[in-house]
């Protein structure tokens, strides 16, 4: 794998590209909202996957992956690897892999975690799920956009599974921290106090300390947006109807209150205001 293509040029995918372009690695961009002026832009995914080794999907959710497979399917064959880096359910990667294999190519589940300022520092973690050979060919490519690429299994589906299971970590996470700081401003306690506490605090962590200044500016500008993880939040709870889980019901309905109330584009931090 001497080559990737980036497909999907949102917050992250596009900081990826332009990593990838300054390796000399990038064979070509694309994204269903124009973006010409991304390194190594194409007019359409054909071209990205014509001109790639590899084809990296960064998109919204599973719909949209199909979507973009549906163009590009035609164009992959022996040789070609398609790394599926959107949050998507273990079925969608199932079927996506089915898919790709049919046409001889190749396909590795890579979701990831880090939010914008982790990816443009590099310090993206990847979750891998594929054969050890096949990580093994891909890793170098991905190691140019990332700190971490922990092997998961060889099942791609693995790999998806547990990516919904830290961002419902994550959105456990920060609805308790702005439960927790609306308390204590509700009984006179200064945002320092509250935060110098914490830090002190078992239950501080880095998450904690990356949306702080969010939280205490009232600044809700987009890492990861409310949408975002309100998708997650569904493809999660479809797949645990066996065995439901109260707090991942609890935060989903936050998240779609969130959204309702007009704050879908907005960091999901911004769970903060409907506390207020």
């Amino acid at each position: 794998m001497k080559t990737i293509g980036v497909i999907g040029l949102g917050i992250i995918g596009g900081v990826w590209a332009k990593h990838y372009a300054a390796a000399g690695v990038l064979a070509g961009c694309w994204n269903r909202t124009p973006k010409p002026a991304t390194p190594r832009w194409m007019d359409t995914p054909e071209a990205v996957a014509d001109a790639a080794d590899a084809v990296q999907i960064v998109v919204a959710d599973p719909p949209a992956v199909q979507g973009v497979l549906d163009r590009i399917l035609p164009r992959l064959g022996p040789g070609k690897v398609v790394v599926q880096s959107s949050t998507i359910d273990a079925e969608s990667s199932d079927r996506f892999r089915a898919q790709v294999e049919a046409r001889g190519a190749r396909y590795l589940e890579a979701p990831f975690t880090g939010s914008k300022p982790a990816a443009e520092q590099r310090k993206t973690v990847y979750y891998l799920g594929g054969p050890a050979d096949l990580v093994a060919a891909v890793e170098p490519l991905l190691k140019l956009v990332s700190e971490t690429r922990l092997v998961i299994a060889a099942e791609p589906r693995k790999a998806a599974a547990l990516k919904l299971a830290m961002n419902l970590n994550l959105a456990v996470l920060l609805e308790g921290l702005c439960e927790a700081l609306t308390f204590t401003r509700r009984a006179g306690i200064s945002d320092d106090s509250f935060f110098d506490a914490l830090a002190q605090n078992a239950g501080y962590s880095p998450f904690a300390k990356l949306k702080e200044p969010k939280l205490r500016a009232g600044d809700f500008s987009p890492q990861f947006s409310v949408k975002h993880m309100y998708k997650d939040m569904r493809l999660a709870s479809g797949a645990t109807r066996a065995f439901p889980l109260p707090l991942l019901e609890a935060v989903r309905e936050r998240l779609r209150l969130a959204e309702a109330r007009g704050f879908a584009d907005e960091d999901f931090s911004a769970l903060m205001k409907l506390l207020s």
